[in-house]
């Protein structure tokens, strides 16, 4: 692995600690809502969608978890505001990332870890179309064959990656075994974490 991704995989890691740390404070729905709010993001999952129990796996943790009723379709969400975010950098000759800089190398480095170390071809969305579909400074997707260690229920994912500067990242994962199968409603529910509108005058540039 390139030294570029090694500051990415412990920003991850933090992040993560830090939301799932505020677990005790109040019940699931509550911190959910909450930690929605306070990244300004909106979850509308698909009508019919199931809520599954979120998980601490060793790739990475989610806050929340819905699947379609057939079972063929799953949607992870995690949301990772930007004021909790603490980055461990050890480079004596470089300065500490600026946490609204790094956010391409953090979403390689996750799609590189969902995908056990294989490769995950990615996109990322013009700035227009990041803002027009997502109300995100930046989006990109990679998909992945994914590994078991995140999920052994399916083999198969799509990552959607989110951010709005100053505010928060956050993080979709759409899993799946039959691409072809779900396309329809895949494409469909690709809005179901979104940042909520900003308001007249308001610039997170």
């Amino acid at each position: 692995m390139s030294h570029g991704l090694a500051i990415p995989l412990v920003v991850a890691l933090v992040v993560t600690q830090a939301v799932v740390a505020s677990s005790n404070t109040m019940d699931d729905t509550a911190r959910f809502t909450a930690l929605l709010n306070e990244a300004e993001l909106l979850f509308e999952p698909p009508a019919g969608f199931v809520d599954m129990p979120a998980q601490s796996t060793p790739v990475f943790d989610y806050e929340r978890a819905v699947r379609s009723p057939e079972g063929d379709l799953e949607i992870r969400v995690a949301v990772r505001p930007l004021k909790r975010l603490r980055i461990e950098y050890d480079d004596p000759h470089g300065s500490v990332p600026d946490p609204n800089h790094i956010f391409p190398l953090v979403f390689e480095s996750l799609a590189s870890r969902l995908a056990g170390g294989r490769h995950a071809p990615s996109n990322a969305y013009p700035p227009d179309q990041a803002q027009e579909k997502f109300n995100a400074d930046w989006a990109a997707a990679a998909v992945f064959d994914i590994t078991e260690d995140f999920a052994s229920n399916h083999s198969q994912g799509l990552l959607l990656a989110l951010h709005r500067n100053k505010v928060s990242d956050a993080y979709v994962i759409f899993l799946f075994d039959d691409y072809a199968a779900v396309k329809e409603r895949l494409n469909a529910a690709m809005r179901t974490l979104v940042f909520a509108p900003l308001e007249t005058g308001d610039d997170n540039g």
